[in-house]
């Protein structure tokens, strides 16, 4: 029986340290499923297997536990990075600029309140109070990222060893940080006296205004005399307007029309709009009518076809002349669940799908252009993850001198993987990197970054763990990131409902990415029928991502150095 043991004790051996992993990962994982009242804490309970690990005496070298740390939080950050990056510039547009600045005061609140409970409660002259509630603030916060920006800048300033274990703040604080971003939420609702009915009447609602990105489909007959013979491109520029003329019925017989194509009265044309602006296609075009595309004599079909060519990657609608060179019209491309229409400037990339219309012969021959071979997708693009983490890593250890501040700042191997996954996954097409990965890839690549993570903060944190929490001050950090967690939410959430009037159920999607808490948005989508949580935490979420990571490092590097 000595070699299983020697198993279980032999710290240094590969053996030990992947059953450690194994062991605490999988009961991590497996406790985190069990749900109480409905609510999990999902692969944070890794930590909390960690912890239990390190206490018992079941641990690795430190300078294996601090590689599998950091190589887990570059691969989660810099997954994260690459799967909000093509939404991150765009959520600022119309109403998103405000629920981000809302977003963004909830988050100098978390920092104000936890500021306000160390001094209230903690202000004793140890330099790691202010360090462990940093890891209490993040542990209120539900944000896994900004612990290992924030331990990564302590090691910073404590290149010898001797930082304070703050992983054990974030655990007191995380159970209640849950809880508690799901419970003020609740609390809000009664706060402001909302109806959940009325509130999905307000939004079937709002989604019948919507008209500027909702996609119309006309059928016209040309009756303005003033278009005899004029092209489709003179009509469009003179309208000023942004719509697609699919197909055209003329003389008894379909034609796919080009921008050169001209219209003479009496022919009928499909055309595809934002809704808004139909009513003034109709008056200038002709009235609405209705035809049978399918029964003419030349049967068209509409078909899409998903990108999957890297060589096609980056290149704009504009540039492949679908319907000078293929004989086929493109009416719009779908983009991670988002319809847009087809601007000659929109440049496509690998995993879009794209709305053909024409004959079926040709609409096949686009088909093989394009790709359309879902094989292709299905494993992710292993060489533009790791180029993206060299440069990101490198980003992220460039020295920034701040006025004011002990020793440089730098975005380090948080921050910087981060940024530059952003970044990718927005322009990467046009260094010609395919930066798209499956939803099933990139969470499996992202979990087990996390998991990894999790694991070696736990088990670093394990040994002391027991002191800092029961004979020490274990109960402050529980009830002060409760504090921290539900009053920003109390104050912003008000503010974004009876001022700003935002609808309750995008209140509590903002709440959640706000927070980067998934079971908060879980919670939120179990309450409304409507998308509105979705779009509310995806419209924050990742601004509040890169806010939590370089906050974390500058309250350490500022105030803990």
């Amino acid at each position: 029986m000595d070699w299983l043991i020697n198993l279980f004790t032999t710290t240094d051996s590969v053996a030990h340290i992947a059953l450690l992993y194994a062991i605490v990962i999988a009961v991590g994982v497996l406790l985190g499923k069990i749900k109480v009242g409905g609510i999990s804490l999902g692969v944070t309970f890794v930590l909390f297997a960690g912890i239990v690990a390190g206490h018992i005496g079941m641990t690795a070298p430190a300078g294996i536990l601090t590689f599998l740390q950091d190589f887990g939080l570059i691969l989660f950050v810099f997954m994260i990075g690459l799967q909000v990056g093509p939404g991150f510039f765009e959520s600022f547009r119309k109403g998103g600029i405000t629920l981000n600045m809302l977003s963004i005061g909830t988050i100098l609140l978390n920092i104000a309140v936890m500021f306000a409970c160390y001094f209230i409660f903690f202000d004793t002259g140890d330099p790691k109070n202010l360090p462990m509630m940093v890891g209490t603030l993040f542990g209120a916060v539900t944000n896994t990222p900004g612990l290992g920006a924030a331990n990564e800048a302590l090691e910073s300033i404590y290149p010898h060893g001797g930082a304070p274990q703050i992983a054990s703040g974030y655990a007191c604080a995380y159970p209640l940080g849950v809880l508690g971003i799901i419970g003020a939420t609740i609390a809000l609702r009664y706060i402001c006296h909302v109806s959940l009915d009325k509130e999905e009447e307000q939004l079937d609602k709002d989604s019948e205004e919507d008209v500027h990105v909702k996609p119309h489909n006309l059928t016209l007959k040309v009756s303005n005399s003033y278009l005899a013979g004029r092209t489709l491109q003179q009509i469009h520029d003179f309208l000023n307007r942004e719509f697609v003329c699919s197909r055209m019925l003329h003389d008894g017989h379909v034609y796919i029309p080009n921008s050169k194509t001209k219209l003479e009265t009496g022919d009928l044309v499909f055309i595809v709009c934002a809704e808004a602006d139909a009513e003034a296609i109709i008056a200038f075009i002709g009235p609405e009518i209705k035809v049978e595309w399918e029964k003419q004599d030349q049967p068209l079909v509409s078909k899409r076809i998903l990108v999957t060519r890297p060589a096609i990657n980056g290149k704009t609608l504009g540039q492949m002349h679908f319907s000078s060179v293929y004989g086929v019209n493109v009416t719009r491309v779908t983009r991670l669940g988002m319809d847009l229409f087809a601007n000659p400037h929109l440049a496509l990339q690998v995993g879009d799908r794209v709305m053909v219309v024409g004959p079926e012969n040709l609409v096949n021959r686009v088909s093989s252009v394009l790709g359309n071979s879902i094989k292709r997708l299905e494993s992710p693009n292993i060489a533009t993850i790791f180029i993206g983490i060299i440069v990101g890593i490198i980003f992220g250890s460039i020295p920034l001198a701040v006025p004011g501040m002990p020793m440089p700042l730098k975005l380090g191997i948080a921050g910087g993987p981060l940024v530059i996954a952003i970044l990718i996954g927005r322009y990467g097409y046009k260094v010609h990197l395919v930066t798209y990965t499956t939803t099933s890839a990139n969470s499996m690549l992202r979990e087990i970054g996390l998991v990894l993570f999790l694991a070696s903060v736990g088990i670093k944190a394990g040994e002391g763990f027991w002191e800092t929490v029961v004979q020490g001050d274990g109960l402050k950090y529980v009830y002060t990131g409760f504090i921290i967690t539900v009053i920003p939410i109390l104050i912003m959430g008000t503010i974004a409902r009876l001022k700003y009037k935002f609808n309750y159920f995008t209140i509590m999607g903002m709440v959640a990415g706000t927070y980067t808490d998934p079971p908060a948005l879980a919670y939120a989508n179990q309450s409304c029928s409507k998308e509105a949580p979705a779009v509310g935490y995806s419209t924050v979420y990742p601004l509040c991502m890169f806010l939590r990571i370089l906050t974390a490092q500058l309250i350490i590097l500022l105030c803990c150095a």
